[in-house]
């Protein structure tokens, strides 16, 4: 049964990931590229908010702290990678035949989009697929009386995961249009909500798990109809899709 739900949490999350990977980025060797790179500044926001949490540490013990430094460090690194595509242009067209990718400021940012959300994921789930497959997991007492038992950490953990992976896609969608454009409204709502979904997290401490994962998945909805809209989608092509026309 362990392995089985190591294989289940598992294409929960990262399966969805591999089909946008296999569908949209493998056959573009600079897509690839672009991926890989913005799942490296994602580790590198990672380690620089490791750091600061270190030095704070001995003056605020307090989870919150080094969460939203994390959020802050994120978002830092993710203007990075605007900035590092945006000058690193006329190169790129240098290397590819597909001008799309460059001319398509959205394919930039869909793109690095997934190489962070996926960084993300396979840091926040690798620990709890690791003690997934069993033979057993001490410490996950099973408690009925909630919606979500204790029992099903694996699997809430998981959801939240792919939930974080997907909106790291549209979040940097949504801030590499803001930024192009002076939008301020969409790059306060990108930190708004990253802090959010970040902080309403650590409910979760307090076994408050459908509060958690509601708010997540409501974020998540909204945030990707935002990003729809921005990459020029209507709701007549939505219609047309629905209905294979």
């Amino acid at each position: 049964m362990t392995v089985a739900e190591f294989f289940g949490c598992t294409f929960l999350v990262f399966g969805p990931v591999l089909s946008m990977f296999i569908l949209t980025l493998a056959n573009d060797p600079i897509r690839i590229i672009i991926f890989i790179a913005a799942a490296f500044f994602w580790l590198l926001s990672l380690l620089v908010s490791s750091l600061i949490w270190f030095l704070l540490s001995p003056l605020f013990d307090a989870l919150i702290v080094g969460v939203v430094v994390s959020v802050i460090c994120q978002e830092a690194a993710r203007y990075l990678v605007f900035e590092l595509l945006r000058r690193t242009e006329t190169g790129l067209l240098e290397f590819t035949d597909n001008n799309s990718i460059i001319q398509n400021k959205h394919i930039l940012a869909y793109v690095s989009g997934l190489g962070f959300g996926t960084s993300s994921g396979i840091f926040i789930l690798t620990n709890v697929l690791a003690d997934m497959v069993g033979p057993a997991t001490y410490g996950l007492n099973i408690d009925e009386s909630q919606i979500f038992p204790k029992n099903n950490f694996f699997l809430i953990s998981s959801a939240l995961t792919l939930a974080i992976v997907l909106l790291n896609t549209f979040w940097n969608i949504i801030l590499f249009d803001g930024c192009k454009h002076s939008n301020y409204k969409k790059i306060v709502y990108v930190i708004f909500t990253h802090f959010f979904v970040s902080l309403i997290s650590l409910l979760n401490q307090q076994g408050y798990h459908v509060i958690t994962l509601t708010a997540v998945y409501l974020s998540t909805i909204v945030t990707g109809t935002i990003t729809y809209k921005t990459v020029g989608g209507s709701l007549q092509n939505f219609t047309k899709f629905i209905t294979c026309k």
